[in-house]
């Protein structure tokens, strides 16, 4: 019981001295909404564009080959003049330079005939449409694919006309059935001229439907947790600077000598520590509500544990960061620059979900990245409890390697 009395009047003498500190008070309320406000205009329309659909194209064919002519037809000229809906067609002309331009990450995918295309649809064989897509453009190729189906089909339906046609003639005696040379004529004249009508009309409709506008997201739902998990870690880092002022003052060890065991000062350091964390992320929340109209998401329980995860973790590095250094500047310098490093590299300053994949895997290394995208899972894209498990048990991981590297360095004296 004595224990737990130390810990709460050490705890309640470190938030004293912070309620006086005017200078720490802007720092940790209003500083953190200046930001809120600047970058929640900035990135005011994520996810509000809605891109026209590209689709490219090419052959290896011979000029002159039907697909020439089909890529002719379906090839869209003035693109200011396309109804907002309808997909724009590239035409690459170089399959080499297409393909090498997907490998290179240039290009999401395109549409190729093959070589002999013509002349396999000419002879009435079968034929393949290719395909080349990046393996992570999923909406490109899905539409690529659906584009190959439509010009299969329309090839398939010609090909019946024209085969239908023969047979026609054959019955009425118009052409011997044993003349190859002939059928084929009449076959290439039949195709051709529907390829020759295609150019006129669009090869491939598309009939777009508007169901409504694409309202952007509400930018606070990242912009503010983003914040919340900088200034949260920040302040807590900063607290490093105390505790290293107060072992250098000598406070620590008269401390010690009243009788107030080692672990009495470590535990009163950390409520106190977590107790100004926890008053943040309130702040910050019902500001959030109240002020930006922020989304909670399905399970705003969930986004309040993720909070407190975070709160838990940054005052455990806080200590962590106090047993390692050895001056009140180191501290302050040590604090500020790996609370800026983290806060770019976990997606605090913009939303992890539109930067490269790359940046996405290097933002795994902080706890930072963890956080951020547990709240982006809840808050942006409607994610439940058991989705943001994982990044719970991390921060508690990190939590626990923080206190673990704190409770083993930490010391009372400055010598």
């Amino acid at each position: 019981m004595k224990h737990l009395s130390h810990i709460w009047f050490i705890a309640l003498k470190d938030l004293k001295i912070f309620s006086r500190d005017r200078m720490a008070l802007a720092f940790f309320i209003l500083f953190p909404f200046m930001f809120v406000v600047i970058f929640n205009f900035v990135l005011a329309d994520v996810g509000g564009e809605d891109e026209r659909l590209v689709l490219h194209l090419a052959t290896r064919e011979a000029e002159g080959g039907l697909s020439y002519q089909i890529i002719g037809a379906m090839e869209t000229g003035n693109v200011s003049q396309l109804d907002p809906g309808e997909p724009e067609i590239v035409w690459n002309e170089d399959y080499g330079e297409a393909r090498q331009a997907v490998e290179d990450g240039e290009l999401d995918g395109f549409l190729a005939f093959p070589e002999d295309f013509t002349e396999r649809i000419f002879r009435g064989d079968g034929t393949e449409i290719e395909v080349v897509a990046d393996a992570g453009a999923t909406y490109t190729r899905a539409a690529l694919n659906g584009l190959a189906r439509s010009i299969a089909t329309r090839i398939g339906s010609t090909q019946v006309a024209a085969r239908s046609t023969v047979e026609l003639m054959i019955e009425q005696g118009l052409l011997d059935p044993w003349d190859q040379a002939a059928i084929d004529e009449v076959i290439q004249e039949i195709v051709s001229a529907q390829e020759a009508v295609s150019t006129e009309e669009p090869f491939i409709g598309f009939e777009t439907q508007s169901v409504g506008d694409v309202e952007p997201e509400n930018a606070a739902n990242f912009v503010i947790p983003g914040y919340l998990v900088m200034f949260v870690f920040f302040a807590a880092a900063l607290g490093a600077e105390v505790i290293v002022r107060e072992r250098q003052n000598h406070t620590l060890e008269r401390l010690l000598a009243s009788s107030v065991r080692r672990e009495s000062i470590l535990g009163g350091i950390y409520a106190s520590t977590a107790a100004k964390g926890l008053i943040q992320i309130a702040i910050f929340w019902v500001v959030g509500i109240v002020a930006f109209n922020i989304d909670v998401g399905l399970s705003p329980a969930a986004v309040i544990i993720l909070s407190v995860m975070m709160v838990i973790m940054s005052s455990a590095f806080a200590i962590m960061l106090a047993a390692l250094v050895r001056t009140q500047r180191s501290a302050g310098s040590v604090a500020v620059l790996l609370s800026l490093v983290m806060a770019a590299l976990g997606g605090c300053w913009w939303p992890l979900f539109i930067t490269p994949s790359w940046m996405q895997s290097i933002a795994k290394i902080t706890p930072h990245g963890w956080a951020n995208t547990g709240f982006n899972k809840l808050m942006v894209f409607g994610a439940e409890f058991g989705d943001v498990v994982p990044e719970m048990l991390v921060l508690l991981g990190f939590a626990a390697v923080f206190g673990i590297i704190a409770m083993w360095r930490f010391r009372t004296s400055a010598v």
